[in-house]
């Protein structure tokens, strides 16, 4: 299929690294236009050149998701860039692991705050230009543990269920009003990307500070994945990307799971 989003201006938060960074490059090679933001500004900004050196058009900005002055900001930024938005995928998102009674109430309202905080205030603020332009598609990215509960994850699980329920409900309140606005979320599996750093304790590529992040991943997927084996961030993109396309035009407030079947049963 050719270029399978020409022409759609595409905000992707959480842009600089991992999933995020994975859909920024495949919208923007289906046509995006692409607004990218995050608050690794070198990365962002590497990211932003490597695009328009392909002769894409890509804009960065530093957005803090938390922060409501900040989507004001960026609200206005694209307003003025690009007139509209057609696609927002809200995926910045943190992953915190502890047993509840040892989880500080600081963990416990940081995670609420860029997890669930920043996908409401990204609606909040970017769904009315999305409005004005006829419609679109808003894709928050949740989890698989937003489906299924696992131990000494609580508050990550209590943020990425809150995604999936309240993509429902602004879901049914776009459909009410008839606005073209078709909202989703997607729930990755076990993939390999930094957040699981935090998670299970792991580390990256060249780092001494835990056990080899992909290693690690190998054996959980083993273990728990039907499929047995890990996604990469390609793999997540590319659901995005479907849900970003007119392609999925007859889909909203249903949640599409890209987990190798580990959320069965």
């Amino acid at each position: 299929m050719a270029r399978r989003v020409e022409g759609k201006v595409c905000l992707v938060t959480g842009a600089a690294s991992g999933i995020g960074r994975a859909a920024v490059l495949v919208l923007a090679r289906e046509g995006g236009r692409i607004v990218a933001t995050d608050l690794q500004d070198d990365q962002g900004r590497a990211l932003q050149g490597e695009l328009r050196a392909a002769g894409g058009e890509a804009e960065y900005y530093h957005h803090d998701v938390t922060g409501e002055e900040d989507w004001q900001s960026v609200a206005a930024k694209v307003r003025a860039r690009f007139g509209r938005l057609d696609v927002l995928v809200n995926n910045a998102g943190i992953g915190l692991s502890s047993p509840v009674v040892d989880m500080s109430f600081a963990d416990w309202k940081r995670q609420v705050a860029v997890n669930l905080d920043g996908v409401f205030l990204g609606v909040k603020y970017l769904l009315p230009l999305m409005r004005e332009g006829g419609g679109g598609s808003i894709i928050n990215v949740s989890s698989i543990a937003g489906i299924k509960a696992s131990p000494n994850v609580s508050g990550y699980c209590a943020t990425k269920g809150g995604v999936r329920l309240f993509t429902k409900s602004v879901a049914l309140e776009c459909a009410a009003a008839k606005d073209g606005v078709r909202v989703n979320s997607l729930h990755p599996g076990i993939t390999e990307t930094a957040i699981w750093d935090t998670l299970i304790g792991t580390a990256g590529e060249g780092s001494n500070s835990g056990p080899p992040r992909g290693a690690t991943l190998d054996k959980m997927t083993a273990r728990a994945v039907p499929l047995g084996f890990k996604a990469v961030p390609e793999d997540i993109a590319n659901g995005i990307l479907w849900l970003a396309s007119d392609e999925s035009r007859y889909v909203t407030g249903t949640e599409l799971v890209i987990d190798g079947g580990r959320s069965i049963g």
